[in-house]
């Protein structure tokens, strides 16, 4: 194998040992060998220094790594190495795994595709990603801001940066005042206000959540416009469940059967939550289901025959047309210009439309909540079940619809309905008053002391 390695570095031209190979090329392509411990990382690969132009994340002339035989390489160490770097670098591989250990998959993704989009820019304009400069990092968060992203996108670009220096114990660039400065100036230009989702109230936007008729888009329409198939049946009772708890998609398909406990209320349940964005150490949390969810759920479950697992599940649904009897035929009308065949005698009889449900083992992915949300008020619009709404306003309220809707709805009905600010946070499991005063802006324009007084006057 060493001389198999030593002779792949010599075919490539690199002018490096045995120890920096970290794959061969066989006859079925590339074939990696060796998983990487860091105790070096690249050195620099320019293109004036002689960067692969078939490979640009691998260095064509003296990259010094020291590998270790089917390591288990943290993801962001991985990515590390295959950024542009312009100095040696020490990767500390137990710190990074470390940190990994210490954050959410989620989080990780996160990091990892800030890095990659980072390390891509760099590459394009012929800029060194590691270590980077302060000057680097401010023109690359003003290139994103030239394609639109906003302020809050940058903010965490930034951050990515600042934490894989951190980790590669690097000095920061984001700490520099050019950095900050520039960020500064493009928030100026462009606003820190955050685009909302869309939300979904029970009963619409009424001022009395008790007494009010619903009206607009509702919760409540949609639940009764859902069919009574199996994709209706799993759509009411993720929407029901959704909005009593305001969870996140993300654990909104993490519910689990058994993650439902009895309650005081013989007809409600508890909804046990084991972790939660706000709660990466699994603290746990419960969240309260009234009996209009419950009574969805165990329509749901029955109907699916599930019993454990995953609750909300995908719904594979195939549809078969009616085909029309067909009679049968005297072989010799059977033309000499068709293909023969004596089944053409034998009579066929009428088959009707029918449709057929595949029920999956796994849970539906937290991406596809916003998209069955807009093809439940989508079908509840077609049914007439939202009447006070016309194509053009569907068209308008479905852009802004998202996974968070029922979340910003529980949010603004608890608000509405005279609960206070603690009462919210508890309700929906945050733990700063940040999020929900902004989803109630609005609502607390309209019914602060001035909309209070513009009644009296009026």
């Amino acid at each position: 194998m060493c001389s198999e390695l030593s002779n792949t570095a010599q075919l490539l031209g690199w002018s490096i040992n045995q120890h920096a190979i970290i794959a061969v090329i066989t006859e079925a392509g590339l074939r990696v060998l060796y998983k990487v411990r860091y105790a070096a990382a690249m050195d620099a690969s320019g293109p004036e220094e002689g960067e692969s132009p078939e490979n640009s994340a691998m260095p064509a002339n003296g990259a010094a790594l020291a590998v270790t035989a089917v390591a288990a390489m943290p993801e962001i160490a991985w990515t590390a190495t295959q950024m542009r770097t312009g100095a040696r670098i020490v990767v500390n591989e137990e710190l990074v795994a470390a940190y990994q250990a210490a954050s959410s998959p989620h989080s990780i993704r996160a990091l990892k595709s800030d890095l990659e989009a980072f390390d891509l820019w760099c590459r394009r304009t012929n800029r060194i990603a590691l270590p980077a400069t302060p000057e680097v990092v401010a023109d690359y968060l003003d290139a994103r801001a030239g394609q639109g992203a906003r302020p809050a996108s940058l903010g965490r670009y930034k951050a990515s940066i600042a934490k894989l220096h951190q980790l590669l114990a690097i000095k920061d660039p984001t700490q520099d005042p050019l950095v900050k400065l520039r960020l500064r100036a493009i928030r100026r230009d462009k606003g820190t206000a955050q685009a909302q989702a869309r939300p979904l109230r029970f009963k619409g936007p009424v001022r009395d959540v008790e007494r009010d008729a619903p009206r607009g888009l509702n919760v409540r329409a949609l639940l009764e416009a859902c069919g009574d198939d199996l994709t209706g049946l799993r759509d009411r009772a993720l929407l029901s469940t959704a909005y009593d708890t305001g969870l996140r998609a993300s654990e909104l398909v993490a519910i689990a059967v058994a993650h439902i406990l009895e309650a005081i209320d013989p007809d409600a349940r508890l909804l046990s939550i084991p972790r939660s964005k706000g709660d990466q150490e699994g603290e746990g949390a419960t969240a309260f289901l009234s009996p209009r969810t419950v009574r969805a759920i165990a329509a749901w479950l029955d109907a699916a025959g599930i019993s454990s697992g995953a609750l909300f599940r995908r719904v594979q649904v195939r549809r078969y047309k009616a085909r029309a009897a067909v009679k049968a035929r005297r072989i010799e009308t059977i033309s000499a210009r068709e293909a023969w065949d004596l089944r053409k005698t034998l009579a066929k009889p009428a088959v009707p439309a029918r449709v057929e449900y595949d029920v999956g083992e796994a849970a539906l992915h937290p991406a596809s909540i916003g998209p069955i949300y807009r093809s439940i008020i989508q079908r509840a619009f077609d049914r007439g079940a939202l009447p006070d709404l016309t194509a053009d306003d569907l068209a308008r309220l479905l852009k802004g619809i998202s996974a968070h809707s029922t979340r910003v709805g529980l949010n603004q009905d608890l608000f509405v309905s005279g609960e206070d600010l603690a009462g919210i946070m508890d309700a929906l499991r945050w733990k700063s008053p940040r999020m929900p005063l902004a989803y109630n802006r609005n609502l607390a324009a309209e019914h602060g002391a001035a909309g209070r007084l513009m009644k009296k006057i009026d």
